[in-house]
């Protein structure tokens, strides 16, 4: 009797701490971009330049499918002259901004973040030059 015992509690602290191993590693992936795991950093945008800026955003979230090799969807964004097409007929920002009546980018994932987005929007307000 006295055994029986003592193997349910063990099986019962086997269990909990099972539980609570599987809560600590998926309440740990809760946010999983920059602004939500640190929400009090400032997004500098007044140095929104092509070359600094602009073309390292676009190499990590849309050149994997708009690169001119990849060229999915018919749209190119690798290069100043592909990429201002889409700055002044405006599918750019619309599509980033998951705005209505544009196809939402990155395709089937969450908007970049943003920051990232404040720094297109300021590159374009300050005539999307190519610096």
């Amino acid at each position: 009797m006295f055994r029986r015992k003592m193997l349910q509690q063990a099986s019962m602290s086997v269990y909990l701490a099972v539980a609570l191993s599987i809560m600590i590693s998926v309440s740990g992936c809760a946010y999983d971009n920059e602004e939500d795991l640190y929400p009090g950093l400032i997004c500098d945008t007044q140095l929104a330049t092509y070359q600094a800026v602009i073309v390292p955003i676009m190499t990590n979230y849309c050149l994997g499918c708009h690169s001119t090799d990849a060229n999915l969807g018919e749209v190119s964004l690798e290069g100043y002259d592909n990429l201002i097409n889409y700055v002044n007929n405006g599918r750019l920002l619309g599509s980033i901004r998951h705005q209505s009546g544009f196809s939402p980018m990155p395709k089937d994932q969450p908007k970049i973040p943003a920051c990232d987005i404040a720094k297109i929007e300021q590159w374009i307000a300050s005539g999307a030059k190519n610096d």
